[in-house]
């Protein structure tokens, strides 16, 4: 019973994290299609500016910080929304990977851009998050940590905490 729970457990997580990577490639891609940009990030500050439920320090971040670098946070954002789906979807840096997806959906929020998946994004996220050996049981990540196992230098990274990261 053990073996079929653990065995779930695993389809669900990495179903999940490959879930969530389609996801977050979908966004970053049509952004990319889209033609994203500064116009986009100017659209943003201006809207955060006079909504009254956008918080006062984030009402700030876009005044102060997004409305001076636009240009890069229009490059930036569909770049890292489609590195977050290829990570994701292969198994790379899972976990910091979800907490970067978090993070960047809880942003998206702030700005009071709610968009229906989002919520099942954070959904995914957290299920990813709580179990990050089962989901990346099926990744490059293990692929690689496989191979490496029996090297010396290797093994730190490979084993316990730090590959928890992986």
């Amino acid at each position: 019973m053990a073996a079929c729970t653990r065995a779930v457990a695993v389809v669900v997580a990495v179903a999940a994290r490959v879930a969530l990577g389609v996801l977050w490639l979908r966004e970053g891609l049509v952004k990319y299609h889209a033609g994203f940009g500064a116009a986009d990030i100017r659209l943003v500050v201006d809207s955060t500016a006079s909504n009254p439920r956008v918080p006062s320090l984030y009402q700030a971040f876009t005044e102060h910080v997004l409305a001076n670098v636009s240009t890069l946070f229009g490059v930036a954002v569909p770049l890292l929304e489609t590195a977050l789906g290829i990570a994701l979807v292969l198994g790379l840096l899972t976990r910091a990977a979800v907490c970067v997806s978090i993070g960047t959906l809880m942003t998206y929020w702030l700005a009071d851009q709610l968009v229906g998946q989002y919520p099942v994004m954070v959904s995914l996220s957290v299920v990813v998050l709580l179990a990050p050996v089962a989901a990346t049981r099926w990744s490059v990540t293990r692929l690689l940590a496989h191979a490496l196992r029996d090297r010396p230098r290797c093994r730190a990274v490979t084993e316990g905490q730090a590959a928890l990261w992986l």
